[in-house]
């Protein structure tokens, strides 16, 4: 603990001499400034720091009374203890009604250890409280700075927050311009450097950076680091200045008091955590603005591959159709016209050329449809899921009129989505059920409703009981392009899934699988919004 530093207002030495001796029995090795005038003793309030006041009834020039008054009004809330020869009780109770912390008679000073022992404990509760205080605001200041986005807000923050810290009077943000201070912001009872600059080696932030330490000054014009004449026209009397960054400091933050004050260890132990976090804010405003640069990047690069991929589909969309066309006509004309009459290999190139010609149209129209509903819109409304499905499944089994598929559509199925982006969905998965229970004379498929998620959200199943696949491989199912079956097998282009995924997705929702080989599949996908059931 911190000694106590007392002023004592006596002008007999022997009773001072008494007084010092009968203190120390206190311990902690209080120090003393022993006065014995009105002259002394107001040169002394002006220009030292004190933790309590020891005052005889008089000395020359000021009377106890007068003296407790001074002290009140220059360093309020100081101890102020009598310590008289006057033993009149009366006496010592005015003195107390006027404002004394104590009344000790100069013949029971074995009662002034203990007095300044309560003065101890007070102070360092006052101090717990202080500091409790303190430690809160600096938890407040902590996460604004951890939010901080700009310079600016790290120094309206840093101003406002270094003060009330300390309760201070004043309080100075400062960054380092290469070989200058900058001195960007202040909150202060007077003016100060806003907008300043100075020499490194000319002002005591600079010192600060310099040495990459705290510069505590009591007094301003006893300390050869401060500018004496950059002071003179402030309030200030005794400041405290810290780094901000221990290594490699960008600037320094100062607390500033328009009375005589050494700063506290607790002080510039929070003012400098302030540093500190606020060195980290401007790492965070640093990697926050190189990540905007980088998005900014990405996203021009992204425009620019999104603008190719618009020429791309264009092209594929007019360039290629056309003479995509041409072949499909004119190898349909070739196995059509009983003109021309194909034998052997010659019948076997044109079917092969027909046959790739119509699987590239497929592929076509599956990449313009995928890239069709990247950029579709999504309009909300309620959807009859089963009505959808029933007409898909019609639209299925009059392709195939001889196959027999038991299919189970659970009914007054709804769903919130966009119908036709729904039913694009709901059409690939049917189709992709109906092709793969079609080595099954057993064939079933179904659509219902699932179990909710954990959040309570809808969930829907497409079923069959056809080839399924092996789960390792799920991941990939959604991929554009990407098959899990031989294509002599299961014809298609492996897009239908993906068209699925893009679907689901831009509803918000989520899709996953649950499948076995020989053991069918059944796709779940979540749609946010409630799900009613028609009555």
């Amino acid at each position: 603990m911190k000694p106590l530093h007392i002023l004592h207002l006596e002008d007999d030495a022997m009773d001072a001499d008494l007084v010092q001796r009968e203190v120390a029995r206190l311990g902690g090795d209080p120090t003393w400034l022993n006065v014995g005038s009105a002259e002394e003793f107001f040169d002394a309030l002006e220009n030292v720091q004190f933790d309590a006041i020891l005052s005889d009834n008089s000395v020359p020039g000021i009377d106890g009374l007068s003296a407790l008054q001074v002290a009140r009004q220059r360093l309020p809330g100081i101890p102020f203890v009598f310590v008289s020869g006057n033993g009149d009780p009366r006496w010592a109770e005015h003195c107390i009604e006027a404002g004394a912390t104590d009344y000790v008679q100069k013949g029971e000073l074995w009662r002034l250890p203990s007095a300044l022992q309560r003065l101890r404990d007070a102070r360092e509760s006052a101090r717990l409280a202080t500091l409790t205080r303190a430690r809160a605001l600096l938890v407040d200041l902590v996460k604004e700075l951890s939010h901080a986005r700009s310079v600016e807000v790290i120094a309206g923050i840093v101003r406002r927050g270094a003060r009330a810290l300390n309760r201070a009077d004043g309080a100075t943000f400062v960054l380092r311009d290469g070989d200058q201070c900058h001195y960007v912001d202040e909150d202060a009872i007077g003016p100060l450097w806003k907008g300043s600059r100075f020499p490194l080696t000319s002002c005591v932030s600079g010192w600060a950076m310099l040495n990459r330490q705290a510069a505590i000054i009591p007094d301003i014009y006893d300390d050869p680091r401060v500018p004496h004449d950059a002071y003179r026209p402030t309030f200030v009397k005794s400041l405290v200045m810290v780094p901000i960054r221990a290594e490699a400091p960008i600037g320094a933050i100062g607390n500033y008091w328009a009375t005589a004050h050494e700063p506290t260890q607790d002080e510039v132990e929070l003012i400098q955590a302030l540093a500190d976090c606020t060195s980290l804010a401007f790492e965070n405003v640093a990697a926050y603005e190189g990540l905007e640069r980088r998005v900014r990047q990405r996203t021009a690069e992204l425009q620019e591959v999104n603008q190719e991929l618009e020429a791309f589909t264009y092209s594929v969309s007019h360039d290629l159709r056309a003479p995509l066309r041409a072949v499909q006509g004119y190898s349909d004309l070739l196995l059509t016209d009983s003109r021309v009459e194909l034998q052997g290999q010659t019948l076997t190139f044109v079917r092969n050329i027909h046959r790739s010609a119509q699987k590239m149209h497929t592929l076509i129209e599956d990449m313009l449809s995928l890239s069709k509903i990247k950029r579709a819109e999504v309009r909300m409304r309620p959807v009859a899921l089963d009505t959808l499905a029933r007409e898909i499944i019609d639209t299925l089994q009059a392709g195939e009129p001889d196959r027999s598929v038991q299919v189970d559509i659970e009914p007054g199925l709804m769903a919130q989505g966009d119908p036709g982006l729904l039913r694009i969905a709901l059409q690939n998965l049917l189709a992709n059920a109906w092709k793969f229970t079609g080595k099954r004379a057993d064939a079933a498929i179904g659509v219902s409703s699932a179990p909710p998620d954990a959040d309570g959200r809808p969930v829907y199943c497409v079923s069959d009981n056809g080839a399924g696949f092996d789960m390792a491989h799920a991941q990939q199912l959604f991929e554009p392009f990407r098959r899990l079956h031989r294509e002599a097998d299961f014809p298609g282009t492996g897009v239908g899934l993906a068209i699925v995924h893009r679907v689901i997705h831009k509803h918000g929702g989520h899709i996953w699988v649950d499948a076995a080989r020989h053991a069918g599949a059944r796709f779940y996908f979540m749609l946010p919004g409630p799900a009613a059931k028609r009555g």
